[in-house]
């Protein structure tokens, strides 16, 4: 093979067999357009007709010349050349290449080959020149590289691959770069593969010597007497050395395997300040920290940090490079610098935030309970360049005149209490202090924040609660009086419908007297209900049947407008509340929902356990964690504004049409449920819908109660069975100091066989008592009497006749006065108001012997 072949390979880019190069001459253009346009004018002066044969030749030969160029550049007999390939410059290029290189046809025979080519592959001459796959066949740690290059070569692709060829003889090996590559872009050119070896030992050597050096400063900066750590943006650890390692009593593995973060390691809120740090874009800063780092076993070690950032261009901060010092040892040898330690220890570690100020609010200096605090009032930390930026807009003049105020000196700077900037409403109460005149050139003002949000919350729960039991107080005094009024009426109505047919035309007015005093009763049991002193009947039960029970009454409540939806979690604990009385707490609030959803919607009933954990997760304020049964009802219907979100459950506050509602609803629903010893919460949104969460604690039954019900609830806890027979005999005394109520009590058991003795209180009472000799089958008495109440009666009457038979009738609740009567004490309640025939009844079961 020759030199002149093997140039025009690699110039022409094409398939050699051509064994020289041609190149065009200007020369021999001229003389062939000369000629041209010399044949051109001796034919015009010939004339036309003499001419033009002559012409039909000239144009047939020019033809003929045309057609057999196109055949022949078709068949390859002539091709266009590149200038640039025949450059001999290119040429001698690849033949004095430092690379090897060479170009195999489509059966692997080498084409081309530079004399880099032939030292690199270990060829003597010409002749021995080899393909790559010959070269090193047998090699077995070549092998596999050469196998995917020749691939890629058939494959028309790049490929390239480093290996390391074994010295012989004890000489040292050496690394090969090899290379390949198609030829052309053309489907024939393609076929040809250009190879290329490098000799890379020289680099590969220094890279050995670069990750030497590598080690030893990694070894060097693990065993340093100062600790080094990184942690990227997340807040992982990405490096710690081994000095700082040991200093935190962890394993250099374990955090290397990761899971390790900035918090785990900084105590208190130092974190909060390592990633607090702004700068420009581009900017590489270094701030100085006095912290405490956190060993593993949770004792500190008070350190210096030196901790450098490098801000990208996008103004995100990079991974750190800190340097730590442990001052622990300055504890113990220098009182200055331990003085210091102390000092930083208690300026990072106390509760309060506390940052200095400039004259425009800019912090110069803070502790780490302020970074902390800056960071969550602003995403992008600007809380922590200005203090202003951390106070709402409508407080931040009230800030600004207090540091004006520093500024100039002055002392005795009053508190601000302000609220903070955020998404959700937080107060923060500041004191603002001067420093000392040669220091306000750089600083103006101290200024120590105590976030308040949680003691006014607090504050807001307390007079709330006081204002509602102030309410339910004068409900629950109003309701009492109201229903012994009430009482008198419901009573003297049944003396008047025994002493009417159905066919006196007075009937009918006597029956709407007592439709409407049952009116007025239920109002003042809703206003008992609110105040928590109605008489509750609790039964142990399971909410989802209770509910399902309630499914056809809600159905026809809400109308057809509203789809009803029931979700029933599984299993459900039981609950022990009053059945009628949690009925009237669901259907309450749907009536609520069907109102907001005037143009139809959804009401959803949803049921779960909640466990301990789980509700001090929720975090709702006043509620202990403990195990509840969760009751949500939700509408999609107007919602409720934020403004009157806080007095829904006040008693009277309605927002409905005058007439449409007592303004009773929501207050009953909130005093039944704390009765209960449940809570309730309400989330609510203008336009999107409300949603009721009621928690009722679980029931835990014990063992003994579900062995022997019966000896448990007995017969008094059992509702009494309907008598047809409510006349009976004995002596009952009658205590009630209203005179008229009383009057028409006594009327009305009298005239059911009974010898009734009259007392206006306790003291009357006990009088008649001794007249009787104590020989009195039954005792009635009312609660709330001057002189002498109910519960005082009780003690003086059963110490006078154990065996007495009590009845109390009182508009209060039961559990009013329960907890003020001695212990085992056995008595009957009837709440007011009450009908004649459930008096007469609660006397005949009463004295009825066991």
């Amino acid at each position: 093979m020759t030199a002149d072949i093997d140039h025009d390979l690699l110039g022409e880019s094409s398939i050699p067999h051509e064994p020289h190069r041609r190149s065009g001459s200007i020369l021999l253009v001229l003389l062939v357009a000369g000629g041209l346009v010399a044949v051109a004018i001796a034919l015009m002066t010939i004339g036309r007709a003499q001419a033009q044969p002559y012409i039909l030749a000239l144009l047939a030969l020019l033809a003929m010349v045309g057609l057999f160029s196109l055949f022949a550049f078709a068949a390859g007999i002539i091709r266009f050349a590149d200038r640039a390939a025949d450059d001999p410059v290119v040429a001698r290029i690849a033949d004095h290449a430092f690379d090897g290189l060479a170009v195999s046809d489509p059966r692997g025979h080498v084409v081309y080959f530079n004399a880099a080519y032939l030292s690199l592959t270990g060829a003597a001459n010409e002749q021995e020149a080899r393909p790559v796959e010959r070269v090193f066949i047998g090699n077995p740690d070549v092998s596999e590289a050469v196998f995917r290059l020749l691939k890629a070569a058939r494959e028309g692709k790049r490929q390239q691959e480093e290996v390391r060829i074994a010295g012989q003889s004890g000489s040292q090996g050496r690394w090969l770069r090899m290379r390949v590559r198609p030829l052309g872009k053309g489907k024939r050119e393609s076929k040809y593969a250009v190879w290329s070896i490098a000799d890379i030992t020289r680099d590969r050597e220094r890279q050995e010597d670069v990750f030497q050096e590598l080690q030893h400063a990694i070894e060097y900066l693990d065993h340093a007497p100062c600790g080094f750590f990184s942690v990227n943006a997340p807040g992982e650890l990405v490096y710690v050395n081994a000095t700082l390692a040991n200093w935190l009593d962890y394993d250099l593995a374990e955090i290397g395997s990761g899971g390790l973060k900035l918090s785990d390691i900084v105590s208190g809120d130092g974190t909060a300040l390592l990633t607090s740090i702004v700068a420009v874009p581009g900017e590489v800063k270094t701030e100085v920290f006095d912290i405490d780092l956190k060993m593993r076993g949770g004792k500190t070690v008070p350190v210096r940090l030196y901790h450098k950032l490098a801000f990208g261009a996008d103004g995100a901060p990079g991974p750190s490079r800190t340097l730590v010092i442990s001052r622990a040892r300055d504890e113990r040898s220098d009182p200055e610098r331990a003085a210091e330690v102390r000092f930083m220890r208690f300026f990072d570690h106390t509760p309060m935030a506390i940052a200095t100020v400039d004259r425009g609010g800019a912090v110069v200096r803070a502790n780490a309970r302020f970074a902390k605090l800056a960071q969550s009032l602003s995403p992008d930390n600007s809380a922590h360049k200005s203090i202003f930026r951390a106070v709402s807009a409508r407080d931040r003049v009230t800030l600004i005149a207090a540091i004006n105020q520093a500024a100039e000196g002055q002392g005795d700077i009053a508190p601000v209490e302000v609220m903070l900037e955020g998404a959700r409403e937080r107060w923060a109460q500041f004191f603002v202090t001067p420093v000392e005149e040669d220091e306000r050139d750089t600083e103006a003002a101290i200024v120590y924040m105590l976030e308040t949000t949680e003691r006014r919350a607090l504050e807001n729960q307390i007079n709330q609660s006081q204002k509602m039991d102030m309410v339910g107080q004068l409900a629950g005094g109003i309701a009492h009086d109201f229903n012994n009024v009430l009482s008198a009426i419901m009573m003297a109505n049944d003396f008047l419908l025994n002493a009417h047919k159905p066919t006196d035309p007075s009937f009918q007015d006597i029956m709407q007297i007592k439709q409407n005093a049952t009116r007025a009763a239920t109002l003042v049991r809703q206003l008992l209900a609110f105040s928590r002193r109605q008489t509750l009947r609790p039964q142990v039960l399971d909410l989802g049947d209770a509910l399902s029970d309630l499914t056809m009454l809600l159905r026809r409540l809400i109308g057809e407008k509203v789809k009803l939806d029931f979700v029933h979690g599984r299993d459900l604990w039981p609950v022990k509340v009053d059945v009628s009385q949690f009925e009237q707490v669901v259907v309450n609030l749907a009536v609520n929902a069907r109102d907001a959803m005037p143009d139809g919607g959804t009401l959803t009933v949803k049921t779960a356990n909640i466990t301990a954990s789980e509700s001090a997760e929720l975090a709702h304020k006043g509620m202990p964690a403990a195990d509840y049964v969760r009751i949500e009802i939700t509408d999609t219907g107007t919602g409720i504004p934020a403004d009157i979100r806080d007095k829904i459950f006040e008693p009277f506050f309605s927002t409905k049409e005058v007439g449409k509602g007592t303004g009773l609803g929501l207050s009953t629903v909130y005093g039944i449920v704390k009765q209960t010893g449940g809570f309730i919460y309400v989330d609510s949104e203008t336009g999107k819908g409300t949603s009721f969460h009621i928690f009722l604690p679980r029931h835990h039954v014990e063992p003994e109660v579900e062995a022997e019900p019966q000896a448990v609830n007995g017969a008094a806890k059992a509702e009494p069975k309907p008598r047809t027979d409510l006349t009976g005999q004995g002596t009952i005394l009658l205590v009630e100091d209203e005179e008229g109520l009383r009057a028409l009590n006594a009327r009305g058991l009298r005239s059911r066989g009974y010898s009734v003795i009259e007392a206006s209180n306790g003291v009357e009472a006990m009088e008649a008592l001794e007249l009787e000799n104590g020989s009195v089958d039954l005792v009635v008495s009312d609660v709330v009497m001057p002189e002498m109440d109910g519960p005082t009666l009780l003690k003086a009457m059963r110490a006078r006749n154990p065996d007495l038979r009590v009845i109390f009738v009182s508009g209060y609740a039961e559990d009013a006065f329960e907890k003020s009567l001695p212990e085992n004490q056995q008595f009957s309640f009837l709440p007011k108001p009450f009908t004649l025939s459930q008096l007469v009844a609660a006397v005949k079961e009463t004295m009825v012997p066991e």
